[in-house]
């Protein structure tokens, strides 16, 4: 009995990396890139916030709410931005849009947070805060 179940222990296959094109063991130096890219992935699904004087501004504040915190912005822009199908890439026509709900309205805030310190772009979108962005200069 102890022999068969030996036999049984020694018939599962060890679990191996391997290129399946070329049938050879992948290179660490593969398994790193993987391993940084799934690492990644999950970082880009966090919500930003902005740190200001009276408060911390974050997603689904309203708009009274990050002038509160954050006082005036320094530059603000408002624009239509088109509609989209729903889960879609694809924008709804002109003719379509323009009979039901021609635009989403859009505003952004630029923030300058100090020197050293990179801008903040608000969106807002419904009058709620939809995204916060940092960069060296606006989008």
């Amino acid at each position: 009995m102890g022999s068969r179940l030996r036999r049984d222990v020694n018939a599962i296959p060890s679990v191996c990396l391997v290129d399946v094109h070329a049938g050879k063991p992948m290179f660490k130096r593969q398994l790193l890139i993987a391993g940084v890219l799934a690492a990644l992935l999950p970082a880009a699904a966090h919500a930003e916030s902005l740190r200001c004087q009276n408060g911390i501004a974050a997603e689904g504040d309203s708009r009274l709410a990050v002038v509160y915190k954050c006082g005036q912005p320094v530059l603000r822009d408002n624009y239509c931005a088109p509609v989209y199908y729903n889960g879609s890439v694809y924008p709804v026509p002109d003719p379509i849009a323009n009979l039901y709900v021609p635009c989403i309205y859009t505003e952004e805030w630029l923030y300058e947070r100090g020197p050293g310190e990179l801008l903040a772009v608000v969106r807002i979108r419904g009058g709620k805060v939809q995204s916060i962005a940092y960069g060296r200069q606006p989008p």
